[in-house]
């Protein structure tokens, strides 16, 4: 608008639309756009209202007809340009150069079908990043800092975009918070930039590769207590750890899964997750042979043990070598500069050293044991158990962490098996970064009861009697839960127990063995679910290993129980004070 008449004119259409008018200094120049990315300028285009140019034959409509005819201009953003459009804005701006759509443009007349520069109605862009002066960068970075966007795209108003725009009628005419790339990434004429990697770039530090900590617990026993234990120390600091389990999947204290979540699925969903900031997953061997671990790498892997194995026959896995082959996965999964947390009392456990790319922290309860003291001479790390602490180990300057009886999950030191899962969860702790002082206060007040490791070793007192509930239900976990029993004074003892029917025959019997030797009453159980094997048969086999045992000259009773519930409420309702049952 050059004069009053053309305000007046401009000041009615506008207050016909709405009650308030907005009169702004007319900015004179080409359509520029500048993208603004992390406060450097990475891409500058200048646009060109969509045009056609006269043959002196064609009509409008046909000569617009030509141009979209162009393979790159598709409907919406699929290709780099849009196509022109003959709408009633188009027709009205060529009304008011003395044009309609029928007319035909004289020879090298332009005749211009947008007053705008955007791609979205036809425009087309050039891209002149090169040639934009300092200034004019550092004004278009100004404007996108203002409004607080790390990426934006700056419109603006110059006759010169290599000159300051001082003594130009030019400026800034906007701020996109979502700005298009098609303009920088294939423009109509100029060099094509590539703004993607730039917008990227500022998404993740340079020394950030955009993972969180991962720590990966496997074994044959012990997988689901160094889980909780190790995701309970991660979080004491405040950290949301993600943790899945054969419970289920946990974020911060929050429950989103129930049932086996120890596969590679539920990692997966962990990893995923935006609020996680540790993941600590446990891993199992179905979900490994199944379809790996579930991640490509981790910070920290944890193997409790192996012994004498467990789901062994399965899947063609018969042997322990065999097993620790596949638990081995997780191991080499360790990344460099990551961290193997090993039973050093285990020697399948101890020879997965050789798969682990980082660097390897032992855990036995004897500080003297000889795979520990040969590491530590080399000035390894380690954590092991000195005059009832809880001690990590570096090289040879040691440090006390946790007295044994102040730590819950280990009543006083009793239950060794769970001293190992609290070394190991030190450990990997340890190896994770967490400050010692956080490590010792999670120890503390991780529960033993049903809340913190439900099913582990979990020590009940009804009506004067001791109950054991303990998800036990392989060789070598029963083997250390009666080892522990076997320090307990009780006079009569009971067994409520059953396995799972995929276990070997001979898994079977020797599990009834040690039931014998250990137990006055033994009360077998089975559920719907027998993995295969006939009704009875479960029963048959661990009785048979139960009769061929007579501690102290006598054997044992064996009761059919009929399901876990039956076995139970049978038991339970008849305890007496200074009866054991497990």
């Amino acid at each position: 608008m050059t004069n009053e008449a053309d305000v007046r004119r401009a000041f009615s259409v506008a207050a016909a639309v709405g009650r308030e008018v907005v009169v702004e200094r007319c900015l004179l120049g080409d359509d520029y756009r500048l993208l603004i990315v992390g406060g450097a300028m990475v891409a500058a285009a200048r646009r060109c209202p969509p045009l056609v140019t006269g043959d002196g034959e064609a009509t409008i409509k046909e000569l617009v007809d030509k141009l979209n005819a162009d393979p790159r201009r598709c409907v919406g953003h699929a290709g780099s340009l849009s196509p022109i459009l003959l709408d009633d804005i188009a027709l009205q701006l060529l009304a008011e150069s003395g044009h309609d759509a029928d007319s035909v443009p004289s020879v090298g007349e332009q005749v211009a079908l947008r007053r705008n520069a955007n791609l979205s109605t036809g425009g087309t862009a050039e891209d002149v990043t090169d040639e934009v002066h300092p200034d004019v960068a550092r004004l278009a970075i100004a404007a996108a800092r203002v409004v607080g966007l790390d990426v934006a795209g700056v419109d603006l108003m110059a006759v010169h975009i290599e000159r300051p725009l001082s003594g130009q009628q030019g400026g800034v005419v906007e701020v996109n918070a979502c700005p298009g790339l098609r303009m920088h990434l294939e423009p109509t004429a100029g060099t094509p930039r590539d703004v993607g990697a730039a917008i990227v770039e500022t998404l993740f530090s340079v020394d950030d590769d955009g993972r969180i900590p991962v720590a990966a617990v496997t074994g044959t026993n012990g997988k689901t207590t160094v889980t909780r234990l190790l995701a309970h120390l991660a979080a004491t600091g405040g950290t949301t750890v993600g943790m899945a389990c054969t419970e289920g999947v946990w974020v911060g204290d929050r429950q989103i899964d129930t049932g086996d979540c120890s596969g590679p699925q539920s990692a997966r969903r962990i990893l995923a997750h935006p609020e996680v900031a540790t993941a600590v997953l446990e891993t199992a061997r179905g979900g490994i042979l199944r379809e790996g671990c579930g991640f490509d790498a981790c910070d920290v892997a944890v193997v409790t043990n192996i012994a004498s194995g467990d789901h062994l026959g399965l899947q063609e896995i018969d042997t322990p070598e065999q097993l620790a082959w596949v638990k081995g996965a997780v191991v080499a999964a360790v990344r460099p500069g990551g961290t193997a947390v090993l039973n050093a009392a285990d020697p399948l456990v101890v020879d997965m050293k050789k798969w682990c790319k980082g660097r390897v922290v032992y855990f036995a309860l004897d500080p003297e044991h000889p795979v520990l003291r040969e590491h530590l001479a080399a000035g390894g790390l380690a954590a092991t158990i000195r005059d009832g602490w809880v001690v990590l180990c570096d090289g040879p300057r040691e440090t006390r962490l946790a007295s044994l009886a102040r730590v819950p999950l280990v009543h006083h030191g009793l239950v060794a098996f769970q001293v190992e899962n609290a070394l190991a969860a030190a450990a990997a702790a340890w190896s994770l970064g967490v400050p010692l002082e956080l490590v010792r206060l999670g120890l503390e007040d991780f529960s033993n009861g049903t809340l913190g490791s439900p099913g582990r070793f979990n020590l009940l007192e009804l009506n004067g009697a001791t109950v054991v509930v303990d998800y036990g239900h392989n060789v070598p976990s029963l083997e250390q839960i009666c080892r522990t029993l076997e320090t307990l004074p009780h006079p009569r003892r009971t067994a409520v127990y059953s396995a799972a029917g995929d276990r070997r025959d001979e898994d079977l019997l020797r599990q009834g063995e040690l039931l014998g030797r250990t137990f006055d009453r033994i009360v077998i159980y089975e559920d719907a679910y027998r993995r295969g094997r006939s009704p009875g048969e479960i029963t048959g086999l661990i009785a048979n290993g139960v009769s061929r045992t007579k501690p102290n000259g006598r054997r044992a009773a064996v009761e059919s129980g009929g399901n876990w519930e039956t076995a139970a409420a049978t038991v339970l309702d008849a305890v007496q004070a200074g009866d054991l049952v497990l």
